[in-house]
């Protein structure tokens, strides 16, 4: 593999184009703290870290930039996690102090912080349904034939809709639904709400199957409905690879595809903090980016997962260092609120 002063080299490299977008000769490098070489030498080291695949020569210029390969090895092997302010510190710690009372709230607030930090565009997305269990069925009666639905997880997510009918009902129908789909789903995946028809309908129950069947599809439909917030999508024609009209229009193609976000989220997982280079997407349309997941937790609490997308060239080392402080915050908080 490569040795310590190819390393230095690199990684020089990787970080000075991440700053100035700029192809690196020696010359720019030669200052660098750590990597007191010769201009001769470090030119050595850069012709060898190219025919190995690391560095790439661009043909505008003489200098190198870093390749697909050598992005890869730098976040895996010199990346160095703590790239964080003071007052970037502050100001997270400033906005997750934020009372929230939903899930998604939290996640929100996380996502957009991140975007805030870095300058690159946030995509987050709720926990799956898979893994939540129904804590609480709310019914609420709007108008005779109007009425709304609130589910609650034990993650503390929250699912809200509205369910119209073809037939009045009362506040004391109402209230015996609320027993009803509590007692038979409480407790179960929420996933158990597309469960068969007649698993709600019990002989002492004199409910038409049009009262009920409305009620399990409505509330189906918002349960299987995955929502995508997104932060920070301007954020990205402000940097240079996004002058090329084929990568802006590529990446607004990729924003009007809610699918394709979803996908890209719900990847992986091997680890809690995921990074795809450019090729390592598994979608042809990300080719042209980084994308960064962070699997969001509190404790065991699944919040959902935050995806931040970038050009090859992305600062990785602020982006991990602000998701883990990120993550440690939010622990750390919820640490503090159970001791009180």
């Amino acid at each position: 593999m490569l040795d310590e002063r190819k390393k230095r080299v690199l990684q020089v490299i990787v970080e000075e184009y991440i700053k100035t977008a700029e192809p690196v000769s020696s010359n720019a490098i030669m200052n660098a703290e750590g990597l007191e070489y010769s201009s001769a030498t470090i030119r050595n080291e850069m012709a060898e870290l190219e025919k190995m695949g690391f560095l790439e020569k661009t043909h505008t210029s003489s200098g190198r930039v870093p390749s697909a390969k050598g992005y890869r090895f730098y976040v895996d092997e010199l990346l160095v996690e703590d790239k964080i302010t003071l007052d970037e510190i502050k100001y997270i710690s400033d906005k997750l102090e934020t009372k929230v009372n939903e899930i998604e709230d939290i996640t929100k607030i996380a996502s957009s912080t991140i975007s805030e930090i870095t300058h690159y565009t946030t995509v987050s997305i709720g926990p799956s349904s898979d893994v939540q269990k129904i804590e609480n069925i709310k019914f609420v009666l709007l108008s005779p034939r109007m009425m709304m639905a609130v589910i609650l997880t034990d993650n503390g997510l929250v699912k809200e809709t509205i369910i119209k009918f073809d037939e009045d009902i009362t506040e004391n129908q109402v209230q015996t639904l609320s027993y009803m789909f509590n007692n038979k789903l409480k407790g179960e995946p929420i996933t158990k709400i597309d469960r068969p028809l007649e698993k709600y309908l019990v002989e002492e129950m004199q409910y038409s199957v049009n009262l009920i069947k409305p009620i399990i599809e409505q509330m189906k439909k918002v349960v299987e409905e995955e929502s995508i917030h997104l932060e920070g999508a301007n954020r990205l024609f402000e940097l240079p690879e996004f002058n090329s009209l084929e990568v802006a229009k590529n990446f607004v193609n990729i924003l009007d595809e809610k699918d394709l976000m979803a996908d890209m989220l719900n990847t992986g997982f091997a680890k809690d903090i995921n990074v795809y280079i450019g090729e390592e997407n598994e979608k042809e349309e990300l080719k042209d980016f980084s994308v960064v997941t962070f699997k969001h937790r509190i404790g065991n609490k699944d919040l959902g997962t935050i995806g931040i997308i970038g050009p090859k060239r992305m600062d990785y080392a602020k982006v991990i260092s602000v998701m883990k402080y990120i993550s440690k915050k939010l622990n750390d908080t919820n640490d503090e609120n159970k001791e009180q």
